[in-house]
Parts: C-alpha cells; structure tokens; sequence
C-alpha cells in the first residue's frame, strides 16, 4: 500500500473499478432480452420488467450492504456534530438511493401487469417517487466545495448548446404518435437535460468519482422511467419502450457502484473530456435529421426553433467571457519582481531544482506581461509556457548556452508573428496569435525542437520539456501567465513530453488542496483524528483473529476526509510522522482495552519507510507497548512492499530489531514479481499480505500464482493473509491456496471501535 493501511481510505483500493460478476451476467441477461424482443418471440414491455427487475434487484442488495455496514465516526466530545453528520452522510444517500432504485425496478415491473390505460399513470407516479428519492440521495452525498458564481455560470453555458441539440434530436426521434406537441416538448426537454447531465457527469474532472457516477447513474434511470412514461398506451408503444431498458438497467447498476466508491475514496480529479460534449450531442442531431429526412418528413417549426435556440447560449457565452475580460482589465506592469505561479508539484529533488526559477527569471517575466498587456482589443490567441527540464543539472552558463538555444529553436518552429520571451534559466514563453487548434499544434512542434539533445560547451545535455496553454483574452497578464504555468505544472506531474490545457479544474485542485495544507497541521491537537477498526479472520473457522487500524480525518470543514487526499499533503507539509505517532498510540490503546476484556487479539498498524527508518522508532514503539501494558506478539507492524527497496538495508535492521523484542512485522501489498520474491528472502517479516491481483493472476493456468506465493511463504516460515476480498468466491480460493488469514468487505467491514467490539461479542473464544 501507498504508505500504511492505517492511512488507507478503505481496505479496498478506489483504483480497483473491475466489474462484477453479478453486474457482468445482468448486463448479459439484459442484452438477451433486448435480442429476444427486437425479435418478437417476447413483449417489449416483458423485457423492460425482466431486465429492470434483475438490474434494480442487484443494485439494491449493494446498496443494502452499504446502508448497514459503512464505518462512523466516535460519538465522544472531540468530533463536532457538523463531522458525525458529514459522515453519517453516505450512509443516509445509501439508504434513500436503495429506495429509489427499488421504486425504478417495481416501476418497470409493474407496466406489463397493468392495463394500456393506466400504464402512463403508473409510469409517472413511479418517475415522480424515483426522482425524489434520487434527489434525496444525491443531495446527501459528499459534494466538493460550492463553485463560484461566475465559474458555476460558465459551466451551465457551456452544456446548453449539448443540451439543445440533445432535446431536438429527442424531439425528432421518439416515437409521440397522438401526443399533444406541448407534452412533447415537456417530454423531449426532460430527455434532453437528463441526457446532458448524464453526458456532463461521464466527461467531467470528476468522472471517476463515486458522486459523478451516482449522478451519472439517476440520470440515466430517470430518463428511462421518463421515456416509458411518455410512450403512447397501449400496443402503438411498440418495440420503443425497449430503448428504455439500456439507460434503466445501467443507471440503477451505477448508482450502486457510486455509492459503494463513495463509501471506500475520494479518487484524484483529471482533465475533463471535452471531444463527448463537443461531438456526440451535434452527431444525434445530424442522425435526428437524416432519419427525418429519410422517413420522407420535414423538420416542423418546432425543430426549426430548437436549431435556433441554439445560438443564443453561444452568443452569451461570448459576452460573459467579453465582460469578464473588460472587469479585470489589463492591470498596469510596474518594474520589479514578479511572483510566481502557486507550485502544485510534490516534494524536492532534481525535477523541482530544474525548474527553480532564478533570480533574473522576473526580467524576462516582466517583458512577457507587459507584451500581453499591450496586445489590441479584441485580445485572441494563446499563451503558452514551457519547462525544459534538464535531466542534467550543470553550471550556470552552460543552462545560458541551452536557454539561448532553446529560444532560437522556439523561434524557428513559431509563426512570424509569435513573440518568444526566455524566462532566464526556467524555460520560456511564447505569445502566439493562432487559436486553440494551432496553439496546440506549436505546442507539439516546440517538444519535438525542444527535446533534442544540447551540444554546448562540449557537453551534450537532455531535455524532457512540458508545454502548458491558455487561451488569451480572459483576465489579467498576470491571471494568463498563471494559468498557464498551472497547465505547464500539471503535464510535468503526467510524465512531460506533453502539452496541456488550462482548465478551471486545477484551479479547484489547487484550492482544495490549499484548503487541506490549511487545516491538516493541528488536526492533532484538536481531536480530528480518528481510527477504524477492520478485523482480520482466520479462513479456516471464520473466527476473528486481529484487526487493522485505518486512519479517518473528521474535519468540521472538509468532511471525512481519507488518505487518497491526506497523504500527500502531509508528507508534502513533512508530518507524516506525527500522525504515526498518533496511530501507534491509539491503536495500542485501543488494543489494552480489548486485552482488558480478556481477548487476545493482534493489532495491526502500517508505518512508512521514511518512519520505519528514523533512528528512535524501536525504542519509541517499545515504550507505547510498555505504557499500555500490551503483549509486544500482540502488536504487527506492517510496511509497504513496493517502499522498501530504496532503504533496504535500514529497513531490514529495523525489521529484525522489531523481532527480537516480540514484535510481529508484516510485509503489506507484496506484488510477487521476480525482484518481490528475490528480496522477500531479506526480510524479517512473520506476515505476508497479498492482494486479489496475486489471486487472479497467473503464468501457468493449471496453478494459480496465488498457490505459488504461499508454499514460497511456507518455505520461509511466513504466514499468509489474504486482503481485499470481496466475494465469497474470492475469500473460498485464498482458503483452497492455503492462505491461514483473511480480510476484505467479504469477511468484515471496517468499524468504529464500539461496534467492532460488539462484533466480537459473537465470539466469545476470540484469541490470537
């Protein structure tokens, strides 16, 4: 694991999206229904109840799990009422978002039994109860902070062309035979705005995120149980009621699996898509119109309408981005230094000193803003900056020779018009008059020119440059000049060799992630920190064994915050070994009141490398065993496979002087690949805790790799826990394997304290 289990979001990794068996053989059903009624031998109405039935059933036994089992934060005085709500909150939209996609399936299964007069009523009545359970849901989801107005208006302008075209081509499609044209249009509008959220939440930063996925997911619903609503009674429906079953069944199977990730991380926010939004919905319409025109049928003024209407957006879209330019203005350029762009990289080294601006950088940086604030109105073009990077690090005239020879070669691969400005040492800029298709096409000729070698002062130097671009023409030089270094910034943290775009998203990122450095230190002392407990079973009897602390920061402010987003800020504000600290102690604690109890149990705790390896670790853990008076066998301290390469040395010292005074050590996230198993032999470990990638994966078909790793285990004297199962067909295949332990959703969710100690009440022989 990244850094320690105790820092965790949850015992299974929000990276880990695989589908499901169960949600794989629904889909499969679903597709065989659709088949079967398309080709008549089944009702079309019978295939939408069979498959919202199947796909609602499944995605509400997920989400009944989730309503029982998430963890919950301490009811004592250190934790706000504000943080137990904020967390109780994934539990609530669990429970409201099983009802809703329950209420979706009996919708659906309903329609068959009903008769042709009722079925609208009872397919509206069912979209009313859906949607406001939906809603309900939604709404008790952790959100990320409020958007501003201006950027929340920029959003809506932006989706409003996607959305026109996407209710004109609903309105030119679906089938509304005998339908009065104003439930027409309510209808083709709701299918519309329903199908641009939709599309909206798949493509934006937040995509991956377990609230965009719900979101995405009771969209889809919705505009399924709204198409049955709108099909005409009776047997003129037709086959069309079978173009529901698709968003129905997938919208209910996303919901479930949104609320599920939202329960585990808060995964990292990534550039948005924007060639869906800017395609898909103008294809529909093209396809809406030569079905039309096929058919023998004119568009009706309706449709003429709607293609207008979609200028208007386009026009205020325009003048919103003209008047935020006006506001700002171009502000005055006095002489002097200039400051930099807020750093969004992590951590020193090469990389970060190659990018170190000099002290002479503002001259050239001064030029930049002052040539930006003297462009004629109406401002266009782009702004593009870009890092060298020198895999080197030589003198200072040497990096004079290769800045030089950077600017010649920007200059033979730009436009006559384009300005180029050498930013002293850090790279350089160019101002290009082009537009966003031909900026980026300068942005991939300056890698290419950029990336040959440097043949100066008789040395040859590498270069692995990153080019970030802003449009010009929407704030102040200084705002351009940010934005892109923002961009530039972002495509060094995606590998370099890249261009990329500012978007309003890494401004979000760089304030939530300001928000996090603001609160984290002190969260200590002010009582924010609080650990679960996730027990760890024996396969055999299915009796618990020990448990895993996982650390949770409850933040009046940000909410339940996990350690996808808590890590890296700590370890960039170095206080990862305060929080260590704080781990060790509580869980130690924690574990003197179960012994007290008279239960024998291990408490599992992961530290880092970089706290493994400090020279008062030994002694420090011995002396927090000594204060609560707990069994040093008691205590397992796990370290992270992938981590302890670069100090293998001190780790293994660390390790074996952990042993020889009683204490457990477990090696977590083993990978078994040839240098794992090479350097597992040097370990002083008595654990070794492996994942479902070791379960899953193999070389020889006829022997799992999971068998191979644990009579390798077996052979070194080390005992084998298997981690993050998920299925009872996973927890059976680490038992056949032989592995002695288990851990996972499967066997026992992670729990607060309390009620992991009523959980062991079910086991009164508990014991190591």
């Amino acid at each position: 694991m990244p850094v320690a289990s105790v820092f965790r979001a949850a015992p299974f990794r929000a990276t880990d999206h695989r589908p499901l068996l169960p949600e794989i053989c629904v889909l499969a059903v679903a597709a065989v229904l659709i088949t079967l009624g398309t080709a008549g031998p089944v009702p079309a109405l019978a295939v939408v109840a069979l498959a919202g039935a199947a796909a609602s059933t499944l995605a509400g036994v997920r989400l009944s799990r989730l309503t029982l089992g998430p963890d919950a934060p301490p009811a004592g005085p250190s934790v706000g009422r504000l943080a137990r709500r904020r967390a109780a909150g994934p539990r609530r939209a669990a429970a409201l978002l099983h009802a809703a996609v329950v209420t979706a399936g009996l919708t659906a299964a309903v329609l068959p039994l009903a008769s042709a007069g009722y079925r609208p009523a009872a397919a509206v009545a069912g979209l009313v109860g859906t949607a406001a359970l939906l809603g309900g849901g939604l709404f008790s989801l952790p959100h990320r902070a409020r958007p501003s107005v201006q950027a929340h208006l920029r959003r809506l302008l932006d989706q409003a062309v996607p959305g026109v075209c996407l209710v004109l081509t609903a309105w030119l499609l679906l089938p509304y035979a005998g339908v009065a044209a104003p439930v027409r249009l309510v209808v083709a509008v709701a299918l519309g705005l329903l199908a641009v959220d939709a599309l909206a939440a798949s493509t934006g930063a937040d995509r991956d995120s377990g609230t965009a996925r719900c979101r995405g997911g009771a969209a889809s619903t919705l505009f399924a149980l709204v198409l049955l609503a709108a099909l005409p009674a009776g047997p003129a429906a037709g086959r069309a009621a079978l173009l529901a079953v698709p968003p129905l069944v997938v919208g209910v199977l996303l919901v479930a699996a949104g609320v599920r990730q939202v329960a585990q991380a808060t995964p990292t926010r990534q550039a948005p898509l924007r060639w869906p939004r800017a395609v898909l919905p103008p294809v529909a319409v093209v396809i809406a119109v030569g079905h039309q025109l096929q058919a023998g049928l004119l568009p009706d003024r309706t449709a003429v309408l709607l293609a207008l209407a979609m200028v208007p957006p386009l026009v205020v879209r325009e003048l919103f981005g003209a008047a935020a330019t006006s506001t700002d203005g171009p502000a005055a350029i006095e002489p002097g230094p200039v400051p930099s762009a807020v750093a969004i990289e992590s951590g020193p080294g090469p990389s970060a000193a190659a990018a170190a601006i000099e002290p002479g950088g503002s001259a050239g940086r001064v030029a930049l803003l002052r040539a930006l604030a003297a462009r004629p109105e109406p401002v266009c073009g782009a702004l593009l900056v870009v890092d060298l990077h020198l895999t080197e690090l030589p003198g200072r005239l040497v990096r004079d020779d290769v800045a030089a020879e950077a600017v010649r070669r920007a200059r033979a691969v730009a436009a006559d018009e384009d300005e180029v400005f050498d930013l002293a040492g850090s790279g350089l800029a160019v101002v290009s008059g082009s537009g966003p298709v031909l900026a980026y096409a300068l942005g991939a000729r300056l890698l290419t020119a950029l990336s040959r070698p440097y043949e100066v002062s008789g040395a040859v130097l590498r270069s692995r440059p990153s080019v970030g671009l802003a449009e010009l023409g929407r704030g102040r030089p200084e705002d351009l000049f940010r934005q892109a270094d923002l961009a530039r910034r972002r495509a060094a943290q995606l590998g370099r060799d890249r261009v990329e775009w500012y978007d309003a998203y890494l401004e979000e990122q760089l304030v939530r992630r300001l928000d996090l450095e603001r609160e984290l230190p002190g969260a200590v002392a002010r009582g924010e920190l609080d650990l679960v407990y996730q027990p760890v079973l024996g396969l055999a009897d299915r009796a618990p064994v020990g448990t895993e602390a996982l650390l949770r920061w409850r933040n009046p402010v940000l909410g339940t915050v996990f350690p996808a987003e808590l890590l890296p800020v700590a370890e960039d504000l170095d206080i990862v070994g305060e929080l260590g600290v704080w781990v060790l102690d509580r869980a130690c604690r924690q574990l003197a009141d179960w012994t007290v109890g008279g239960r024998r149990l291990w408490m599992a705790v992961n530290v880092t490398t970089r706290e493994l390896t400090s020279p008062d670790f030994v002694p420090r853990t011995a002396a927090v065993l000594e204060a609560y008076g707990v069994g040093a066998d008691q205590l397992v301290i796990e370290v992270a496979e992938p981590k302890v390469a670069a100090e293998l040395p001190t780790v293994v010292a660390r390790l074996a002087g952990l042993r020889s005074m009683g204490i457990r050590t477990a090696l977590d996230d083993f990978r078994a690949e040839h240098a794992s198993l090479a350097q597992l032999r040097r370990l002083p470990i008595d654990l070794l805790k492996v994942g479902p990638e070791v379960a899953t994966a193999s070389g020889d078909p006829h022997r799992p790799l999971l068998d191979v790793v644990v009579t390798v285990a077996e052979r070194l004297g080390l005992e084998v826990v298997a981690e993050e199962l998920e299925s009872a067909h996973q927890v059976e295949g680490a038992h056949r394997a032989g592995c002695r332990y288990g851990q996972g959703f499967e066997l026992a969710r992670p729990a607060t304290a309390e009620r992991v100690e009523a959980y062991f009440e079910e086991f009164p022989s508990t014991s190591r």
